[in-house]
């Protein structure tokens, strides 16, 4: 559900006029809801209540560190993929004893950090990582929970940049040589094996590819059992779907309903690791026309974000809604809303019907996720500011980039 609402046709966040952020703050703009977060985040856990569980946010799906610091407060963990994420979350107050370090090419000097910090589990994707991480917690005198990130060979029915549990993919540990595996952890005495991972993959609308993934996880958990390993935890990933257009996933309460019935039997702490479903519909970007450009062919809306501010549309082909901030009773018009970068990808949605003119701003919904992280300086653009409304307050929370941020880490070449 969008944080969005209109009000005597102007468009609002909570109890803040979204015309008086571009104002203030100029555009392009991502500003987010804090109760939407909050609302988001405690939904899973209420809906897991009944069980041992633990739910730690993707830190990919958006990091800015007070977004982080609110699921700090809340109680999260927070699931990361780099030394940077680890260390943006220890600076929002995240506990290290709630995150688990994930991804499939942890550098040497990162899962050492990571290490120094006592993190709460490493999910291995590969022998060679494993190996790595063997000799790691020998050189610190340390012993280092682990679990094993399985590859189920299960299509999430989502788009194939996102899909990450196919035999096709680069991520995790296929069936067959978890065994093998687990034998070679029981002669590592640095490594503690405490659970099973799987994700397979982002935008999942169906429970279907879950439960089958929650089969494969249950499948060999009762292998490793009877063999006398002590596993503690399942960690089902992350992946929940949300609505952008006319999609229809599966709600929290389904989702959770649908874990708890397929571990009803087994004493082990579950661990769910959601990051568009919390933060997606939780933010927006606003941007302003700069110029209406008709052609014989297409009408061009142009604002002033663009694929460097926004890249989902481009990476995938993926649809945002598209609001003016302030509703006009005028006639509509379809237009190709479309940003400055010199690329024909530089699209912000395709045929859309509004009723617009120069200098009006629009509000680009449910960017929340994959947003703001993505961006980039492309073309020499500075990226844009991020404000987090917290009822009628509004915060600060990333000023915008300035041309001196842009050129301040590279210098002229010197002759010698």
């Amino acid at each position: 559900m969008s944080c969005l609402h209109y009000k005597q046709n102007e468009l609002y966040i909570e109890n803040v006029n979204l015309k008086k952020i571009a104002e203030e703050f100029g555009t392009p703009c991502y500003v987010y809801s804090h109760a939407a977060i909050r609302n988001n985040w405690q939904a899973f856990d209420q809906a897991l209540h009944s069980f041992s569980h633990r739910i730690c946010y993707a830190v990919k799906a958006n990091s800015n560190i007070a977004i982080l610091n609110i699921l700090a407060k809340l109680g999260s963990g927070f699931d990361i993929v780099s030394v940077g994420e680890l260390e943006r979350v220890i600076a929002a107050g995240g506990n290290p004893q709630q995150i688990i370090f994930s991804g499939v090419g942890k550098r040497e000097n990162e899962m050492e950090r990571a290490a120094e910090l006592d993190i709460f589990c490493f999910n291995v994707e590969s022998e060679p990582e494993l190996e790595r991480l063997a000799l790691i917690a020998t050189k610190h005198n340390k012993i280092l929970n682990i679990a094993l990130r399985i590859n189920p060979d299960v299509n999430p029915q989502t788009h194939s940049h996102i899909t990450t549990g196919t035999k096709e993919n680069k991520f995790g540990i296929a069936a067959e040589d978890v065994i093998p595996i687990c034998q070679e952890i029981a002669t590592m005495p640095q490594l503690k094996l405490i659970g099973l991972a799987c994700h397979i993959g982002s935008q999942i609308t169906e429970l279907h590819p879950f439960l089958l993934a929650m089969d494969h996880l249950i499948r060999l958990y009762q292998k490793l059992k009877r063999m006398g390993f002590n596993i503690h935890h399942m960690n089902i990933g992350g992946g929940l779907g949300i609505i952008y257009d006319h999609e229809h996933p599966p709600s929290i309460t389904d989702y959770a309903t649908a874990i708890k019935e397929k571990f009803k039997h087994d004493s082990l702490e579950i661990i769910v690791e959601p990051g568009r479903s919390i933060i997606g519909n939780a933010g927006v970007l606003l941007t302003r026309v700069e110029y209406i450009k008709q052609t014989h062919h297409k009408n061009f809306a142009i604002v002033d974000a663009g694929m460097n501010d926004l890249l989902r549309p481009a990476l995938y082909n993926a649809w945002q809604t598209i609001l003016p901030i302030i509703q006009h009773q005028a006639e509509t018009k379809c237009y190709d809303i479309v940003g400055p970068v010199c690329e024909s990808a530089d699209f912000l949605g395709i045929n859309r019907e509004l009723a617009i003119k120069a200098h009006d701003l629009l509000a680009i919904d449910t960017v929340g996720a994959y947003g703001f992280c993505m961006s980039s300086n492309y073309n020499s653009r500075c990226r844009a500011a991020e404000i987090l409304i917290d009822d009628h307050h509004i915060h600060l929370i990333r000023r915008r980039e300035t041309i001196a941020d842009l050129i301040g880490l590279e210098k002229l070449k010197t002759d010698a």
